[in-house]
Order: C-alpha cells, then structure tokens, then sequence
C-alpha cells in the first residue's frame, strides 16, 4: 500500500482550501475522534461495487470514519476499498462527503456530478449511502453492488 508522504501537518502549515495539499486539494479542518484533521480530495476517480447486496459488513456502518469503513469494506473484498487504501486514501464517510460538497458549494472543489458517488458508510445488509454532487444530497438507498465513482480522499492529523 502506498503511503503519504505527509503522515501530520502542523496548522500554520495548512494551506488556503482549496490549494493543493498531500497530493490532492485541501478541502477543510474537521474533527474526528477528538483530532482536528485536514480532508483532501484526491485527484484520482474510481468506479465499482461497494460490496454485494445482502451482507452486511461489521465495522462499515460510521457515519464519520471513512478511513475506518474502507478498511473494514477491503477486509471483506470490496475492489473499490481496496484500490483506494493503496493510493494511500480511503472512500469518504458521509459526513466527510458532506464536507467535499460545501467545499465544491464554496467553487474550491470540481466533482462530477453526471453520476452518483459512493460513501463509505453503510446503510444495511442491502444498501450504502451515496452522494449526488449534483443536487447536494445524500441518500442511503442504493442496491451495494451497483457501480457508483468514488472519489478518494485523505485525511492528515492537525498538530
């Protein structure tokens, strides 16, 4: 798996959002188990299955944890987890991918919005949350083994 280089950034360090960071662009400061981190948008798009219909998969169920959800999706062979860990990213949560839509909201971000994109965060056994850039919404009813994009992102602990 491929590593950031950038494994922490220090707060005076943090660029404008919406400048390029860690190979990606700053998208905000956000809070996640009590550590200020910095989201980035990857510029890189993939397409795919977020897991089979019908299994439900234990640990990818956070509403929050995009990182924690794609290692538990890639434990269970999801090719989308997966192919985001190694570019040394993740497939974002649905508050994470809230975020990416204020910050394409702000005119700092460029997202497609001709086709849905995966969260990571799990609905149920049969669904997975998904987000249209389009129209600003997110919606958990989505058959898991239709294939969305996935835009990965990457998250850096503030110090």
């Amino acid at each position: 798996m491929t590593q950031s280089v950038l494994q922490s950034i220090a707060a005076a360090d943090l660029p404008e959002r919406g400048q390029t960071l860690a190979g990606g662009v700053f998208v905000t400061r956000y809070w996640l188990n009590g550590q200020e981190r910095a989201l980035i948008l990857l510029p890189d798009e993939l397409s795919g299955k977020w897991g089979e219909y019908g299994v439900e998969i234990k640990g990818a169920s956070s509403y929050s944890d995009g990182e924690s959800n794609t290692r538990a999706m890639a434990e269970a062979g999801s090719e989308i987890a997966i192919k985001a860990l190694e570019l040394g990213a993740f497939i974002p949560s649905c508050l994470e991918g809230q975020l990416l839509m204020a910050a394409k909201d702000d005119d700092l971000l460029t997202l497609r919005e001709d086709r849905f994109h995966w969260l990571s965060s799990q609905f149920s056994a049969n669904f997975a949350y998904y987000m249209d850039f389009g129209g600003g919404w997110v919606h958990g009813r989505y058959g898991k083994s239709s294939e969305r994009l996935v835009r990965p992102v990457r998250s850096l602990p503030i110090q």
